[in-house]
């Protein structure tokens, strides 16, 4: 297992992030945290109520490094990674190696923000970023950000990531990136786990009850991926009065992904 490690954020990818504002700064009522360009992308990060953070990602600079230019020309907008902070890289990267994993994307050059990253095809359908982080990174908000709708951000209450295998995604978000098992059960045909992190962030693996259940509505989402998030779930005032949102059979209000740039929203009432 990584020791002392924390799921920072969820980054979600769009052609320009002004058009997730009124969502995620308007509606949800996430507060400015930084943002800045890097080679191939543009980065801003809003904060919600428990600490947990969307990072939104636009491409720039895409001549010297198109990562994020590919992604959206095969995928479409959506959630692109799961970042987790940890006090020592190197020794991240020999616990991921020692679990069969091979790192790739390592960056160890700039003491203030050393990287590495897991492949989807190694990390259940999801790009996983490590991080070791020196001092803070403050930047002004964008002109144009819209300014919240309620007085109470939204509490960002997991990253639902549906997965061909419980046991095997387990092996990875538990027992090598430290997720604490904090709630499972069964959840619309299928079964789920929930592992967290001391700094607020949640994840919920889904799976079908078997796996390979060709008639699980979680088999059907995957298309025959290892892993494919699925939703965000976040805790609102009134999710009644999020744009967009329709009332669901379970009580929930839902945002579907075609209405918020490729990521499916899932609210409940505070």
């Amino acid at each position: 297992m990584i020791s002392d490690i924390d799921l920072d954020h969820v980054a979600v990818a769009t052609e320009r992030q002004r058009d997730a504002w009124p969502r995620y700064a308007g509606d949800l009522a996430g507060a400015w945290v930084s943002g800045g360009e890097s080679i191939g992308f543009h980065a801003a990060q809003l904060s919600y109520a428990n600490g947990m953070k969307v990072e939104v990602l636009e491409p720039h600079l895409v001549e010297q490094n198109d990562f994020l230019r590919r992604f959206l020309d095969a995928n479409g907008p959506g959630a692109h990674h799961l970042t987790f902070k940890v006090p020592d890289i190197e020794a991240a990267l020999r616990a991921a190696e020692s679990a069969g994993l091979s790192p790739v994307g390592v960056d160890l050059r700039d003491p203030q923000w050393q990287e590495a990253f897991l492949h989807p095809k190694q990390a259940h359908g999801v790009v996983v970023q490590l991080a070791q982080s020196q001092g803070t990174w403050e930047s002004p908000p964008p002109p144009d950000l819209p300014a919240p709708v309620t007085e109470a951000p939204a509490t960002l209450d997991h990253v639902t990531h549906a997965v061909a295998s419980l046991d095997e995604a387990a092996a990875l978000f538990r027992d090598l990136l430290g997720g604490a098992e904090v709630g499972a059960g069964s959840l619309d045909g299928g079964r789920f786990l929930d592992l967290a992190w001391a700094g607020g962030g949640t994840v919920r693996l889904v799976a079908a009850l078997a796996d390979g259940d060709a008639g699980s509505p979680w088999t059907a989402w995957l298309d025959g991926r290892r892993g494919r998030v699925h939703h965000l779930a976040f805790t609102v005032a009134d999710p009644s009065q999020v744009p967009d949102a329709a009332l669901a059979d379970d009580g929930t209000w839902v945002v579907d992904p075609e209405r918020n740039l490729g990521v499916r929203l899932v609210l409940r009432g505070a």
